[in-house]
């Protein structure tokens, strides 16, 4: 009989094999990439796949799963997380582990633990860095950063490794906390780095490639700022880097064969060309990886997905032969705001002003608001371009606005108020309601309504007063949504498919109460399947094989040996999923604090990590969250270098 290490390609109806499985998977509908999908048998033992087939025998199965009339794929990738913190706290990762997604990575956009919590001179870079990048509350980074007991990327790494992990993961090597390492946090914030300092972050991001880092993460866009007075008008560490020190620092990515996760500096096309064309192998001598955040279809300004796919289109091209991937969004870019604390409005002075406070902070936020200068500033901030003839009038009519914010009073929702009836209406309705109440043509639901409208709402004049004083009177306690990019899902489609593009930027783990994308993987399956099977086999590849090998890890594939990290999905209940409507605000006991989530729920009946079940019919397993299900994923240089410096010592 074969040996079942090789028996890779086996269909027939009857195969036996003396081995013990530890899972026997049958008449699941595979897709595995780079295969045709077909119905077969799934093999499990020591958590690898060891055989594949139709009608394998269950004689030797520690249990027998029947997947009929169900999807069976590789587990599924999410490339842009900020998980750092939360794998502190909560390792298991529930919120993307659910929904099928069995690897993550982390430490992008620059910010990372890679050197532990940095303490020093007063500086908090945990705190002071995430606290408005990622919208996180202060008190759960204090929490997590008091739990940091390594100093050393090497330490991280290794404390990654005791971790009890649900998903996988893959680390990035965090510029922000680099140049605080080597430079100081004032002086990270305030000065270029001297020559020498530059050598010595070359050095460390090398050493660090070396032990197990896929890449190095760097962020340039106009919406991260830092939370510590006196430095909330600076934004993070990594901004202040120069075009010179991007490129030493991908020199040496480049020169390993990792990754570069970048963002583009929105408002500079020529900066942002410039700092990319640092993908190309024709300019420089071999292609740079490069994932870059994000293809979006931005409604106030139409022009950037295109410039966008254009740019992808002549990077890679053969000319300058580029490895240039723009991230895209598989949902509407809807984000929620707490009063005005949203990411997006970082970008607008005025909203910015408020969100340099603490969250916990109502009085410093009510002082700014009575304040006739920033009342003044606000108003012409908020109307401009909606009245009269102007060039900002027309850049408005024409989606060529500057601001991604929404500005449109009928696009904001609002979704949790201290007065509930106006809950689940417009601001635009809200503010026709409360005019016609002071106009005495319509009259107030209650005696709260009518004290709001009378004490609280009576100054307001046109829609800016109305937003100022939604503001003041609620605050934080207002939560309210828009959608600002990704309207149109067809659209959305297109990007999805585009294999210049890589689906991805579902920001896992940030943004507490202001997003929800943790089941992304699965609303880009659900429109892919609107082709057919061949485009879920295409998408499957892009979630799976295409993301391991941007990143340079094992993976993505249900290949005879593969580690066995794959999932079971329910195809008639994705195609009946709506993510929008699955979005809930639940209380997570580990940050002690709300989050918005996903629930698909009967979507996904299996999910196993490295040959465990970690979550099954709708729940978690026994095993997870009580020992290690994923682990963390070297990539092949760092794999190389091993064997490289073995090859040193040995000579």
């Amino acid at each position: 009989m074969q040996p079942l290490s090789q028996c890779l390609e086996t269909r027939g109806p009857t195969m036996r094999n003396p081995e013990q499985f530890d899972t026997l998977i049958q008449n699941a509908t595979v897709f595995n990439p780079g295969e045709p999908p077909r119905v077969e048998d799934i093999a499990i033992a020591d958590g690898r796949i060891v055989a594949r087939g139709a009608g394998l025998s269950t004689e030797h199965a520690k249990q027998v799963i029947d997947a009929s009339g169900q999807w069976a794929m590789p587990g599924l990738y999410d490339i842009h997380t900020h998980y750092d913190l939360e794998l502190e706290v909560a390792p298991g990762l529930p919120e993307s582990l659910r929904h099928g997604t069995t690897t993550v990575v982390i430490a992008n956009c620059s910010l990372g633990l890679a050197f532990g919590n940095q303490r020093k001179d007063g500086a908090d870079p945990i705190v002071d860095c995430y606290a408005r990048v990622e919208n996180i509350p202060k008190t759960v980074l204090r929490q997590c950063a008091d739990k940091v007991d390594w100093h050393t990327p090497r330490e991280y790494l290794q404390h990654l490794e005791q971790l009890n992990l649900g998903p996988n993961v893959v680390a990035l090597y965090p510029h922000s906390m680099l140049r605080v390492e080597v430079m100081g946090f004032n002086a990270s914030i305030s000065r270029d780095p001297s020559a020498a300092e530059v050598s010595q972050m070359q050095q460390l991001l090398k050493d660090g490639l070396a032990m197990g880092y896929a890449g190095v993460s760097t962020d340039a866009l106009p919406f991260h700022y830092l939370a510590n007075q006196p430095n909330c008008a600076k934004t993070i560490p990594t901004q202040f880097a120069r075009y010179a020190e991007i490129k030493a620092l991908t020199d040496v990515v480049r020169e390993q064969g990792a990754l570069w996760q970048a963002t583009p500096p929105k408002d500079s096309v020529l900066g942002t060309l410039k700092t990319f064309l640092l993908t190309s192998g024709r300019l420089h001598g071999k292609p740079l990886k490069t994932t870059v955040v994000a293809a979006l279809d931005v409604h106030n300004n139409r022009k950037i997905i295109r410039l966008g796919r254009l740019m992808a289109r002549v990077l890679n091209s053969r000319w300058l032969d580029g490895r240039f991937y723009l991230q895209a969004l598989a949902a509407p870019f809807k984000t929620w705001a707490d009063g005005a604390m949203t990411p997006l409005a970082e970008e607008i002075p005025e909203l910015r002003r408020l969100n340099e406070t603490d969250l916990e902070d109502r009085a410093a936020r009510q002082q700014i608001l009575a304040n006739p200068e920033f009342i003044r500033a606000f108003r012409a901030m908020w109307l401009k371009g909606k009245q009269g003839f102007s060039v900002a009038a027309l850049k408005r009519k024409w989606r060529l606005e500057d601001y991604a914010f929404n500005r449109e009073l009928a696009d904001m929702t609002i979704d949790v108020c201290p007065y509930a009836p106006w809950q689940q209406q417009t601001f635009a309705a809200v503010f026709a309601r409360v005019a016609a109440i002071k106009s005495g043509t319509t009259a107030a639901q209650d005696e709260e309504e009518a004290r709001l409208c009378r004490e609280e709402f009576f100054w307001v004049g046109d829609e800016a007063d109305f937003v100022l004083q939604m503001l003041r009177s609620f605050d934080t306690d207002l939560s309210w949504y828009t959608v600002s990019a990704n309207r149109d899902l067809r659209t959305v489609r297109e990007l999805l498919m585009d294999p210049l593009l890589l689906p991805g930027f579902n920001d896992s783990g940030a943004h507490l109460t202001n997003m929800a994308f943790y089941d992304c993987n699965l609303r880009a399956l659900k429109l892919a399947a609107e082709g057919g099977e061949a485009d879920v086999a295409y998408m499957v590849k892009r979630l799976t094989r295409d993301a391991a090998e941007v990143l340079g890890v094992e993976g993505g594939t249900l290949d005879i040996g593969a580690r066995a990290d794959l999932i079971l999905l329910d195809p008639k209940a994705l195609a009946q999923y709506d993510g929008e409507a699955r979005v809930q605000r639940v209380y997570r006991e580990a940050f002690q604090h709300d989050q918005l989530v996903n629930r698909s729920d009967g979507v996904v009946p299996l999910v196993m990590v490295g040959g465990q079940i970690a979550w099954q019919n709708d729940a978690f397993s026994a095993a997870w969250g009580q020992q290690k299900l994923g682990t963390l994923l070297y990539p092949q240089h760092a794999k190389a270098a091993e064997l490289a410096s073995d090859a040193r010592q040995v000579a």
